[in-house]
């Protein structure tokens, strides 16, 4: 694991080091990917506009059973593949960084490898799929550090220079050079570099976003990336595309039925940047259309800054968390990072589909916002106050009204939803995170409460 090994290695140093040396030197080797829709592989409008969509061993069942599925972490640090990585290497008193420690705690939790956590049964159906019908070809990656260079994460993918999901408002930066990967695609071009041709990339991803049922700052997402050789197409009496093309959508459609059973599928064109021609698949599933990942076949131009003048490549990129919801029946993606028993004792290892059962039916407790925005003002900025305030106990943030005076001034009005899935929560409890929402929005945002 050459990338996660010096990745660690180098942030370890962190404390005898300034973060900017020591987090540019780990990233120097290190898109669902940019390949999902918004709806379905929560990410934003604006993301996914651009794009596709991204110790090795799983723990024990009873290591599992032990840590209850998550690793402990504190306020100060967090384990990464047996390296301690500090708060003050994420979390900096820098102008450009923009993590939370809400999403500091989130590094290490690495639920894609828990073999009895929904994200992790998906993961490894999905590894079993590959492993049957391409004999163990595919190199597997689920641990790199999820902590690398604003090249790695956008410029080796092409994501244009201007493109919004380089913003602040989109995508956390640890300094101005450094980011929490937006999609596991930030490591394809240094595996590319290093000759690796068969292989998936799985892991957390972060992206600033809003607040409901289908979106969180931190998911997860599997990317992967085939390469051929003249020889491959050459005999099939196909050009290059053409032969990359029919041998992605073969390997996909038989993924879809590997997961769905004998579903009715179709390809839909659409436009990647990284990507031509690019596809998305959907299937039939449950009387409705769902859209299952995007792919295509990788632009020439990664593949020639590669090393690789001579090859043809495909990519497909899916998010984890909106299939496991839709295979498992899981309604809100919160309870992917809950530790209560009822939830984790439903699912076993190797148990793909398995219905989730909801075990209580707590009443959302609404609150309502008001304030007169300003020139700055984002709703991922609001949605960032409210999760640093309320945490996992806010289940939605909507706006309801917009309207502007005659004096040019423009008000929203957002209504906030808070809901525990384990709990009912009490008055004086939302109460109280209400009026420091308030509080907090109104000194941070620079906005006119009303």
């Amino acid at each position: 694991m050459l990338i996660q090994s010096i990745c660690l290695r180098k942030l370890c140093t962190a404390h005898t080091q300034t973060m900017s040396t020591a987090t540019m030197a780990a990233i120097s080797l290190a898109h669902s990917t940019f390949f999902s829709k918004p709806s379905l592989f929560l990410c934003t409008n604006r993301v996914a506009a651009l794009a596709f969509s991204t110790v090795s061993a799983v723990s024990s069942d009873n290591n599992l059973r032990t840590k209850k599925w998550r690793q402990s972490v504190s306020a100060s640090a967090v384990e990464l593949g047996g390296v301690k990585i500090a708060r003050e290497d994420v979390v900096r008193d820098d102008p450009t960084n923009n993590v939370p420690d809400a999403i500091f705690t989130k590094l290490g939790m690495q639920l894609h490898r828990q073999g009895r956590h929904p994200l992790g049964i998906l993961k490894n159906a999905i590894y079993d799929y590959f492993d049957a019908n391409y004999s163990n070809k595919f190199e597997k990656f689920d641990d790199f550090c999820p902590i690398v260079s604003v090249k790695a994460n956008f410029d080796d993918v092409l994501v244009p220079a201007d493109h919004v999901s380089r913003s602040y408002n989109d995508t956390y930066y640890v300094d101005s050079q450094t980011v929490l990967r937006c999609h596991t695609s930030a490591h394809q071009a240094e595996l590319l570099r290093s000759g690796h041709t068969n292989f998936l990339v799985t892991g957390d991803v972060y992206r600033r976003d809003s607040i409901d049922s289908t979106h969180y700052p931190v998911f997860h997402q599997m990317e992967g990336v085939r390469v051929f050789s003249p020889d491959d197409w050459e005999s099939s009496g196909l050009d290059a595309t053409t032969y990359t093309a029919q041998d992605l959508k073969t390997c996909l459609e038989g993924l879809a039925r590997h997961l769905f059973g004998a579903v009715e599928m179709r390809w839909v064109d659409t436009y990647f940047p990284f990507t031509s021609p690019s596809f998305e698949l959907e299937i039939f599933f449950q009387e409705e259309w769902l859209e299952v990942l995007g792919c295509g076949v990788m632009e020439r131009e990664i593949l020639n800054r590669s090393g690789k003048t001579e090859n043809y490549a495909w990519a497909f990129g899916l998010g984890l968390e909106r299939l496991a919801m839709v295979l498992f029946d899981i309604p809100d993606i919160r309870l992917f990072w809950s530790t209560d028993e009822r939830f984790t004792s439903q699912f076993a290892k190797g148990q793909l589909g398995v219905k989730f059962k909801p075990y209580s039916k707590f009443p959302p407790c609404y609150k309502d916002v008001s304030f007169w925005i300003n020139e700055s003002f984002t709703e991922n900025n609001l949605c960032e106050v409210v999760r640093g305030i309320a945490g996992d106990l806010v289940e939605e943030v909507k706006l309801i009204d917009n309207f502007t005076n005659k004096k040019g001034l423009t008000s929203h009005c957002y209504r906030i939803a808070y809901r525990s899935m384990e709990r009912s929560l009490t008055d004086e409890e939302i109460n109280g995170l209400q009026s420091k929402v308030r509080e907090v929005v109104e000194e941070k945002l620079k906005v006119v409460l009303r």
